[in-house]
């Protein structure tokens, strides 16, 4: 299905439903594909939202994680979304936690999956010769459990930014930012209700990385999915849904008094 891309104020994103605001946010190499299940099971219960990042429209000063976390926070702000379930995939998950950490007050939930801000293995800092499609369909095949996920439309769309000099430039600049920005002294200062969802595959973000994340965030909760790599929501979208919705929904039931 094919959602309406708005654009207000410079902002692009879709805005599909009612209810409470769900915020997607894309990793390095996201795209609305990404999301297309999450998207449509979700909009028939809650405000579900996605901010297009603009991973290369920032200067280079501001290309980092901390740049697009100011983005993120002008354009909650500009929305004036109150009560959002922040939902990060690998660097949105890094995004998600820089945003909470220093502006915890417009979020009710943090949903955490194949998530940066510990430790990743990414598309690395460096590339080799622009131009190199096996290279990137190899890359991209790690991503998912099963490598038929990277498909010939996913890998041309990667391949055409990495074919980019400019875009490069600042993927690099974005991979390196992740990995000097490491949150681990931080963590224990969230109190918003924390889920994980992990793919037990994930060879990018592997699963001792959501195991850290658990230990490391009071009271979060830590599911991991079989077969799934680094981006459930794409690979497993019917069990990694089911997981989500029943976490918002615990979270709507009024509290129990023991």
């Amino acid at each position: 299905m094919q959602y309406e891309i708005k654009e207000h104020n410079k902002f692009r994103y879709i805005e599909e439903g009612q209810g409470e605001p769900l915020v997607l946010l894309h990793g390095l190499f996201g795209a609305l594909s990404n999301f297309k299940d999450l998207i449509e099971y979700f909009r028939h219960h809650y405000k579900v939202v996605v901010p297009m990042l603009p991973l290369f429209d920032l200067d280079l000063l501001h290309t980092s994680v901390g740049g697009l976390a100011k983005f993120v926070h002008r354009f909650l702000e500009y929305k004036d979304y109150k009560g959002v379930h922040l939902l990060g995939n690998s660097l949105g998950g890094h995004v998600a936690l820089v945003y909470l950490l220093k502006h915890p007050e417009r979020v009710k939930s943090l949903i955490l999956t194949g998530s940066s801000g510990l430790f990743e293995n990414g598309m690395g800092d460096t590339y080799p010769k622009r131009g190199d499609y096996e290279y990137i369909r190899k890359k991209a095949e790690i991503t998912f459990y099963d490598p038929a996920m990277a498909t010939t439309e996913l890998v041309d769309e990667i391949f055409s930014i990495t074919n980019n000099r400019i875009k490069v430039i600042k993927i690099i600049a974005l991979a390196k930012s992740a990995i000097r920005n490491n949150l681990g002294d931080e963590l224990q200062n969230i109190k918003q209700p924390t889920l994980l969802i992990w793919g037990a595959n994930d060879t990018i973000t592997p699963p001792f990385v959501a195991q850290e994340f658990k230990k490391l965030i009071p009271g979060s909760e830590l599911h991991f999915i079989d077969k799934c790599g680094h981006a459930p929501m794409m690979e497993v979208p019917g069990e990694f849904n089911v997981i989500l919705h029943k976490f918002l929904k615990k979270l709507a039931e009024p509290a129990t008094v023991a």
